[in-house]
């Protein structure tokens, strides 16, 4: 595109009837840094399915500076990208986050972002945003809402986690976990580095810990909304799950006791860890921004996927960092222990522990499951009847105990 374009865009343009000699830009340090213009198509579509076929299309059309990039993805697109090299460099490390413009098809559907390492294929981050409009807008995405997909992923900080400089690949799709892949499209123009990035950052750590201000309500009888967030225990849509589900029998048992409307948010998606479903938080918060309680339940696929109890703990405060920064503070956290399985009935303890320590540190609620559990079924004959047929995910028994654990973790 043309240099004078650019220059406006960004606001460098001088007065008019002043000599260019008189230009003054401003300094570098406030200017964004364009990394992709996107004028040209970089981006190419993985395929799928046996004949592998494309994940969809992408073309150049009009954007706000110059031309922009549309992608289109047919529906079920699991795991599809538009993938392209992204060059990071020592400047990475001295911006606050990324910027990028975005023209959604006006759909309720999400798009995803998806940064990599340059190397190892493990270090990736997630990102996901709304396409609900079809004007042209800047999204701005700090570091900090740059998510580790796998636990082999640190927080992105230059001075503490993982430095942006390694990143290598900078692709558009969405990864397997996201369970929902319709069709769908949105263009991209200029993606540039952001020098600043306004990022709230209040110590929104209570006074104390527990879930007081939500136990308030109850007793008030005011309406109360609960988030759960988790995997396969938590998934409705699990066949383990379809009859009884703790979180159903929790909301029961609140409203009997305290005769109040409370209402159930599951956003859980069965076998997912945790730092997936906090890319995933901003669609359940756009219709519900400021639950009175969020619960955090997950382990049994973290430790399959590598996690362990100090990463696990790292992981945990970054959640509740998240959960709080998101909600404004408005929101209460309840941490539940990982839930032991027959054949790992101690076997995950250390991220059981991990929970429990964060939990005292970030002041939240604490639910410990793991806890219950060894309490109920002492004996190992009697762990199977907490459990389905496969051991691992709850049965009846198991689901009550679990919402009477997590009942008895609010009321504290």
């Amino acid at each position: 595109m043309m240099v004078h374009e650019r220059l406006r865009a960004l606001g460098l343009i001088a007065l008019a009837g002043l000599p260019a000699a008189l230009v003054l830009p401003q300094p570098a340090a406030t200017a964004p840094t364009v990394i992709l213009d996107m004028d040209t198509v970089r981006h190419q579509p993985t395929t799928m399915g046996e004949d592998r076929h494309p994940i969809g299309t992408v073309e150049s059309v009009p954007g706000t500076f110059g031309q922009a990039c549309r992608f289109t993805f047919i529906a079920d697109a699991r795991s599809g990208f538009f993938t392209a090299s992204a060059r990071a460099s020592a400047a990475w490390d001295q911006a606050a986050g990324l910027s990028f413009r975005l023209q959604g098809d006006g759909s309720a559907n999400w798009g995803g972002l998806e940064l990599i390492d340059g190397e190892d294929y493990a270090l990736r981050y997630g990102y996901c945003f709304p396409l609900d409009s079809t004007e042209w807008r800047k999204v701005t995405v700090p570091w900090c809402d740059l998510v580790p997909e796998l636990p082999a992923g640190r927080p992105v900080d230059p001075q503490t986690g993982y430095a942006p400089s390694g990143f290598g690949n900078l692709w558009f799709g969405k990864w397997w976990y996201w369970r929902d892949y319709p069709a769908h499209a949105f263009a991209v123009d200029e993606i540039a580095l952001e020098p600043t990035v306004e990022v709230d950052r209040t110590d929104y750590t209570p006074p104390q810990g527990g879930t007081p201000r939500l136990l308030a309500k109850l007793r008030a009888k005011q309406p109360v909304t609960l988030v759960t967030m988790g995997d396969s225990l938590s998934d409705k849509q699990h066949w383990a799950n379809r009859e009884v589900l703790w979180s159903e029998l929790l909301v029961g048992k609140l409203r009997e006791q305290f005769g109040g409307e409370v209402t159930l948010v599951n956003p859980a998606i069965g076998g997912t860890v945790l730092s997936q479903n906090l890319v995933l938080m901003p669609q359940w918060l756009r219709a519900t921004p400021h639950p009175d309680v969020v619960t955090v339940w997950f382990g049994f696929n973290d430790w399959d996927s590598g996690m362990r109890g100090e990463r696990f703990a790292e992981m945990l405060r970054f959640a509740t960092d998240r959960i709080r920064r998101l909600t404004g503070g408005q929101s209460e956290v309840l941490l539940l222990t990982t839930c032991p399985a027959v054949e790992r009935w101690d076997t995950m303890e250390e991220l059981a522990a991990a929970v429990r320590t964060v939990a005292e540190e970030k002041r939240t609620g604490l639910a410990d499951v793991a806890a219950a559990f060894h309490g109920a079924a002492p004996e190992e004959a009697a762990r199977p009847t907490l459990y389905c047929t496969d051991r691992v995910h709850l049965g009846p028994a198991g689901h009550e105990l679990a919402a009477e654990t997590v009942r008895q973790a609010l009321l504290r």
